[in-house]
């Protein structure tokens, strides 16, 4: 029998995914799922013919470097590889695996429980509930603003965004949507197209986020551009912390420009800016944007069927470099 390749996992996988692993590989685990070191991790892949990292492994030019020669292919358990040097990899001629597809429906749902958190004040309302502070009803009690019928802005109108537009649908929403290329009519299905994201803005009651991270996005919403939004409109960022601007978003919170935000991903997670907690009108999540038991599922099977593939010596089907 030939030698199973050996793959070094640098975080906890779900149970399914490490018994699938475990059946075709030899296998380094991390079961006590603590964020490990570079060093850890260089230690971890000596002999090793690859890696299977996560969004919190910084996969640095210089650990690129510094691999042992045998490992031989990067998979990547997340959508995004902003953590994994690409340059570096194409220049060894490690490929690199994402694992797309299999978020969309599971972000979407958190994207809209931010939107309708933030609206109808969810959190203040769940603390008054618990912590007793409820006392009575009232007509000015807890007011929030209104979902049905509103303008819903998205930035960023691929897999995911499409599917938070359809479910703001249900709630009568009139779609207003920038992306770089117009969707077809049979996607846009009645939404209003902004060639120039800055002329989306005045039109979003509430702005859901859904770009790709990087240099080119990165502090995207800003001072001006909140300025741009209506006033008392509900910002909800399911993409990537960078692409907002923390302290011109706290601040449109502070002054009442905005009325709320729902926010699941930060800059620097998990140290996001403190004074988010101290908001009353900020729904705040912690990364839970594919934190269900069949998206995680999935996520790790697609980073094995990748794998699986490499050393079959097949195109591999989510290949990023």
């Amino acid at each position: 029998m030939s030698k199973k390749p050996f793959i070094h996992v640098t975080r906890k996988l779900p149970d399914a995914v490490t018994r699938r692993l475990l059946a075709a590989y030899e296998a380094s685990l991390n079961e006590g799922d603590r964020l490990q070191t570079p060093e850890e991790i260089l230690a971890g892949a000596a002999g090793a013919d690859a890696l299977l990292v996560t969004p919190t492994d910084k996969i640095t030019a210089e650990l690129i470097e510094a691999l042992p020669a045998s490992v031989k292919m990067i998979a990547t358990f997340s959508v995004g590889y902003e953590h994994i040097h690409i340059e570096a990899a194409k220049k060894r001629g490690l490929p690199v695996s994402n694992t797309p597809d299999v978020l969309t429906d599971a972000t979407a749902d958190i994207a809209l429980l931010l939107l309708l958190g933030a609206a109808r004040r969810a959190h203040e309302g769940e603390r008054a509930v618990r912590e007793a502070t409820w006392r009575s009803w009232s007509t000015g009690y807890m007011l929030g603003v209104q979902v049905t019928g509103k303008r819903l802005g998205v930035f960023g109108m691929g897999r995911i965004g499409q599917a938070v537009a359809k479910r703001a649908r249900a709630f009568d929403m009139a779609i207003h949507y920038s992306d770089r290329h117009r969707l077809s009519p049979e996607l846009e299905r009645g939404a209003t197209f902004h060639a120039d994201p800055d002329d989306l803005l005045p039109h979003c009651d509430f702005l859901s986020i859904h770009a790709p991270g990087g240099p080119e996005t990165r502090h995207w919403l800003n001072a001006a551009r909140i300025a741009r939004l209506p006033d008392n409109a509900v910002v909800v960022n399911t993409a990537r912390g960078t692409l907002v601007d923390d302290a011109a978003l706290i601040a449109a919170l502070r002054s009442g420009k905005l009325f709320a935000a729902g926010l699941d991903v930060y800059e620097g997670e998990p140290h996001i800016d403190p004074a988010y907690r101290e908001l009353h009108n900020v729904f705040l999540l912690p990364h839970l944007g594919s934190a269900t038991i069949e998206t995680r599922d999935a996520m790790g099977f697609r980073a094995l069927d990748n794998l699986d593939a490499f050393f079959a010596g097949r195109p591999l089907p989510d290949r990023v470099v």
